[in-house]
């Protein structure tokens, strides 16, 4: 009977004190974002990881896959090929863009049929600037709306958008009868391809944030609303659009803080039973500093995993390896829209390709990434996808709703392990969504816009040699090439735009050293113990 009472009493003692430092914390919380820094200078220090910690093996191991046997060498097509693009990187980069194009476009075979791409004609404000066919669906779809006639709605707006996609007002009223028909994710469609065709119109745009917030996607309606002032700085609504970037994100915030209030609350609870159970506060300020972490939002979690996967990790400090690759990130994230993160980029001497990123904009780039691509389009992509994953907060995402099972478990054998690898588990939908805002980071930042979905192909071609791991714990292959090619013909984003390949091949040289010299060393090891 003691004891038990012993362990209550522990238990309330406990409760009290989490509630007090819970309380602490939320009121010393920051209300506005940290605004983000210049990442670091790389320093010349190698970061030697400990032997002795079992958890800094389990870590290289899950990074690193068996070396392949074989890679694939170029045929002499290919390489004719690759001067090619790199004549027409060299064009484009002078400003000679047109010139630069012709050429892309005789090396980029099209993706499923041949065919001179349309031009796209200029934006139409004024229903009276209709050709006749035109006038009459837009008579006929007014119409049908005064009537409440759903088909007679329906079907002109449908043809009209189709065959006048130039005109921006049938997009805007087409979205808003679908949605009132309770066929909102059709609306967003509409409006998402309206917004690609005619990324400059502030209208279109400000339909999309407006239907995305009403669908409670608050993250994409801000970056549809902050990306539309990046990019156009000189329009005159661009201070509205920022503005409005803001208010969604703020909702989106507000909802995020709303389950970590709930996680907080599991985790007193589990941190008392701990106490209870075992009499050692180890486990309880665990849930406490978990608790901590989420209530100061994702920079913080990123900063923490990051240093420790920092001291875990040998990671490369080659200055020009390391200036190219935070390079493109950079660029990468200045249209990214979520300014509050500061973004560094590091690189591990790993030869499998493969990246992850965590909250608050810390990614980590294997050297083989660089050396299994064949263009920095290509590499952008793969950057990019790990950078949406990051603006769109699904880490952050995956914290709040996994970091009750992270302290549940942690009292097991092996527990906290366990429950990471949950909040490592990115849904199928996480996947897409990555894939669809990388490619249109890598299009704002001036590549070319198959740069992911040739990533995908050159990994297919790989296959044969090895199963990379990044490919493997994404959605299949097959089926990224085919979506990510209908995203960039529906949205007729631009193929033939900047793909660095002399600037990659060089590198490469670089990367394909410090892994050959960095392999004979372990060999080396191996034969003298």
């Amino acid at each position: 009977m003691k004891r038990i009472s012993k362990s209550v009493l522990r238990a309330l003692n406990w409760v009290l004190l989490s509630v007090g430092t819970t309380l602490l914390i939320i009121l010393i919380q920051p209300i506005a974002p940290v605004p983000a820094q210049e990442p670091p200078a790389p320093t010349e220090q190698t970061n030697t990881p400990n032997p002795e910690n079992p958890n800094d093996q389990k870590l290289r191991d899950a990074l690193k896959r068996p070396s392949p046997s074989a890679e694939p060498q170029l045929t002499p097509e290919e390489l004719v090929r690759q001067q090619k693009l790199t004549e027409a990187d060299n064009l484009y980069l002078a400003g000679q863009i047109t010139e630069a194009e012709k050429i892309y476009r005789e090396v980029k075979a099209p993706f499923t049929q041949t065919g001179i791409p349309q031009e796209r004609k200029p934006a139409i404000l004024d229903a009276k600037k209709l050709s006749p066919a035109g006038k009459v669906y837009w008579r006929e779809a007014e119409a049908g709306i005064a009537k409440k006639l759903q088909t007679r709605t329906l079907v002109p707006l449908q043809l009209l958008v189709e065959q006048h996609p130039e005109f921006i007002p049938g997009h805007i009223r087409y979205a808003e009868v679908l949605t009132q028909y309770d066929r909102s994710k059709e609306a967003l469609d509409i409006l998402e391809r309206a917004s690609s065709l005619y990324p400059n119109q502030p209208e279109i745009t400000k339909a999309r944030v407006t239907a995305l917030a009403g669908a409670e996607k608050w993250m994409e309606a801000s970056l549809a609303a902050r990306q539309f002032a990046i990019l156009n700085p000189n329009n005159p609504q661009a201070a509205e659009f920022s503005q409005l970037a803001e208010d969604n994100l703020k909702r989106y915030q507000s909802r995020i803080r709303s389950e970590i209030r709930g996680n907080v609350i599991s985790n007193v609870i589990t941190g008392a039973l701990g106490y209870a159970v075992t009499g050692s506060l180890l486990g309880p300020f665990s849930a406490l500093d978990s608790t901590i972490l989420l209530l100061q939002g994702e920079q913080s979690i990123g900063e923490s995993v990051a240093k420790q996967a920092k001291k875990q990790l040998p990671l490369v400090i080659d200055d020009d390896i390391l200036a190219y690759v935070n390079d493109i990130g950079q660029k990468l994230a200045k249209v990214a829209g979520r300014n509050e993160f500061k973004y560094e980029f590091f690189v591990i001497p790993e030869e499998e390709l493969n990246a992850f990123a965590l909250p608050g904009g810390k990614i980590f780039v294997n050297a083989g990434a660089i050396a299994k691509t064949t263009s920095e389009a290509e590499l952008a992509g793969l950057i990019g996808h790990e950078l949406s994953h990051v603006v769109l907060s699904h880490g952050f995402q995956l914290v709040t709703q996994g970091n009750l099972i992270s302290n549940v478990t942690q009292y097991l054998p092996f527990g906290g392990t366990i429950g990471q690898l949950f909040a490592l588990d990115y849904s199928r939908e996480m996947e897409r969504q990555a894939d669809i805002l990388g490619t249109r980071l890598i299009v704002a930042s001036g590549y070319a816009a198959d740069g992911l979905r040739n990533l995908m192909v050159t990994l297919d071609k790989q296959k044969k040699y090895d199963i990379p791991s990044w490919l493997s714990s994404h959605p299949g292959g097959n089926e990224r090439v085919s979506y990510l090619e209908n995203l960039i013909s529906r949205s007729s984003y631009n193929r033939y735009a900047y793909e660095g390949v002399q600037r990659h091949a060089e590198i490469k040289v670089k990367v394909n050293k410090l892994l050959k010299d960095r392999k004979e060393q372990k060999e080396k090891k191996q034969t003298t113990e």
